[in-house]
């Protein structure tokens, strides 16, 4: 019981420094779906069909989202260890690597959504059910998403420069961002939305003008200050007087963080086509996913701030050799979290039946939301040890494993089994949805057993890199 009992449980000292790093990221992530959700309902509040074009443009945006954050994840495990070594030109090199791959991820992203966006965003229109008219959804879903593609390059750049700080143990910065974003993209929704103080009422447009411009702010934030505070960030010295990267650290980079951009692409792909699959029992699906996901994102900040300090915590102990004390932080960081999380689930399932009711809507699509959040809060605990098993085994480069064990499961296993039951059986929408979720319990037993077995333990900068 003893032994248990140190594996599992930290003293105060390791929960103080867990949650020095979750909790800013807590609140900023929290901050930033509460705006999020605000925003949902502000144009929740303009009818159904404004609703639902928004939220399907917002699962395309959602792809592009991922594909950045998986293309500044791989470096960003480098960058982690690099500063384990207080290594300040190996951070360097690999800001730069995480320039270049955003920078083409989001040409091509702007590309895609501009030339195929109608396309894409029909797939999800079904004229089932009586969430409105599919010809005016899709309207207000392009409206939307031609005026958001703009906050692609500042979204980007700020992944860059706010993983960076946090990688390197700065995490106060990216959470005052992210506030003072949130407080402008609020003001501006409320003026542009609803055409107060002299403005256009402009509805979904409206929403997306304030998220380009909080994006822009917060962007200028993040780099301003970076580079304001050199002696804090020695590694932005000389960062662009050129683009020089050791050919065997953007090997390793490249080999260690492909797997990471191809999973979380096809992860958020999976997402998209798990949605699409829910979406031809009809729009009234969709509409009632969206205000369950609203909710949903505002709990979940709690398992996915603590799981991304496995990343942090555990590869700066990777980095300078302490396999050992990085094995058990992980451990007490997993079992954390998920227990954590079944508190958390049981106050989900308490506003199952409250928070639908904000939108204005009807009745069945408030019914259906308030059932999706039951199911969501059931599978909560489950979420949060995946979340947190998958950035530990991560941590230590095992970037293939967790490829094969995220998106090749999804592929695999949750995409084919949400297609054949929506599509080829009349079970309804609710327990289709619950049976769909709950085959991750499968990739849980996976993940339990690759946690055991503590081959993910690597340190994948202990031989110096030539600058």
């Amino acid at each position: 019981m003893r032994d248990w009992k140190t594996k599992l449980i930290g003293d105060k000292k390791f929960y103080r420094r867990l949650f020095a790093i979750a909790v800013p990221m807590m609140i900023q992530m929290g901050i930033t779906n509460f705006a999020s959700m605000l925003d949902n309902i502000m144009v929740g509040q303009m009818g159904t069909e404004q609703m639902t074009g928004v939220a399907i443009a917002n699962q395309l945006i959602f792809v592009y989202n991922l594909l950045v954050f998986g293309a500044v994840s791989g470096p960003g495990i480098f960058t982690a260890q690099f500063y384990g070594q207080r290594n300040h030109e190996g951070i360097r090199h690999t800001v730069r690597f995480k320039l270049i791959c955003c920078g083409i991820i989001t040409v091509i992203g702007l590309v895609v959504m501009g030339l195929f966006g109608t396309e894409l965003i029909t797939l999800y229109l079904s004229q089932e059910g009586e969430a409105g008219n599919a010809a005016g959804t899709l309207m207000y879903g392009l409206d939307y998403l031609h005026i958001v593609m703009l906050c692609f390059i500042p979204f980007a750049v700020i992944q860059v420069y706010a993983g960076t700080l946090k990688e390197t143990g700065e995490t106060l910065v990216p959470m005052k961002a992210g506030l003072i974003s949130v407080l402008v993209n609020l003001c501006l929704n409320y003026i542009l939305i609803y055409g107060k103080f002299g403005a256009p009422a402009l509805g979904a447009s409206g929403a997306a003008i304030g998220t380009v411009v909080a994006r822009v702010v917060e962007m200028l934030v993040v780099v301003l200050w970076t580079h304001r505070h050199r002696e804090r960030n020695p590694f932005v010295e000389g960062l662009y007087r050129g683009l020089h990267i050791p050919k065997e650290l953007v090997v390793k980079m490249i080999r260690k963080g492909t797997p990471l951009l191809l999973n979380e692409g096809l992860w958020s792909a999976g997402m998209a086509m798990l949605m699409q699959c829910y979406s031809v029992r009809g729009l009234d699906v969709v509409a009632a996913m969206n205000i369950s996901n609203t909710l949903n994102n505002m709990f979940n900040v709690v398992f996915l701030s603590i799981g991304n300090s496995v990343a942090i915590i555990v590869g700066q102990l990777l980095g300078a050799g302490k396999m050992k004390e990085a094995k058990y932080s992980a451990y007490k960081i997993i079992f954390c979290s998920t227990t954590l999380c079944v508190g958390i689930a049981a106050c989900l399932a308490g506003m199952s039946f409250v928070f639908p009711g904000v939108y204005e809507t009807s009745e069945e699509i408030r019914s259906l939301a308030s059932r999706f959040i039951l199911v969501l809060a059931l599978y909560m605990p489950l979420n949060a040890f995946l979340h947190a098993a998958y950035f530990t085994i991560r941590s230590g480069g095992k970037t293939i494993i967790t490829f094969l064990f995220d998106c090749g499961f999804m592929w695999c296993v949750s995409i084919p089994f949400a297609y054949c039951l929506s599509r080829f059986t009349s079970l309804p929408i609710v327990p289709l949805y619950l049976l769909c979720s709950g085959v991750d319990a499968v990739k849980a037993v996976a993940g339990f057993v690759l946690l055991v077995r503590g081959k993910w333990m690597n340190n994948l900068v202990e031989e110096g890199m030539e600058n």
